[in-house]
């Protein structure tokens, strides 16, 4: 299976713990979400948030319903964390999100491996394009909840 990455970079005003502390809550993925996809969070919250967590949700997709459970395999406050998908969408998906401390606050960075149904094609022409759409908006909500002067 050929696989493909997407890489997201942000870097946002506010300390390594509160940054860590708002991705540790499950429910903000709502707000990480934009609109368009529907998307809604089945797991009884809260979400204990730990290796082998998995939560359930459900999206829209191009107006196609879909279930998705994601794992978490790796849990490392305040640093670093992995989810990977156990069904949806994706043949594979594995989301790093890492947090580092810089100058300006910290640097959030979000590094996924994933591969399609369809290969290259599909990706290039449906897949990518709403994936890059997706991490705009997460970029955008993450500056505006994260800006100075912000009660995160």
């Amino acid at each position: 299976m050929r696989t493909f990455e997407l890489h997201s970079l942000i870097v946002v005003p506010q300390p390594i713990d509160a940054v860590f502390e708002f991705f540790a809550d499950a429910g903000n993925l709502d707000v990480l979400t934009p609109d368009w996809l529907h998307f809604r969070i089945l797991t009884p919250k809260p979400i204990e948030m730990r290796p082998g967590a998995e939560i359930d949700y459900r999206l829209k997709l191009r107006g196609v319903p879909i279930s998705w459970r994601s794992l978490i395999s790796a849990w490392e406050p305040p640093h670093r964390f992995v989810d990977e998908q156990v069904r949806g969408p994706y043949r594979k998906w594995v989301h790093e999100h890492v947090f580092k401390t810089v100058p300006e606050g910290t640097l959030v960075e979000d590094r996924v491996e994933y591969g399609v149904w369809g290969g290259p094609i599909v990706n290039s022409v449906l897949v990518e394009p709403d994936l890059d759409r997706i991490f705009e908006y997460r970029r955008a909500q993450l500056a505006e909840h994260f800006a100075v002067g912000s009660h995160a």
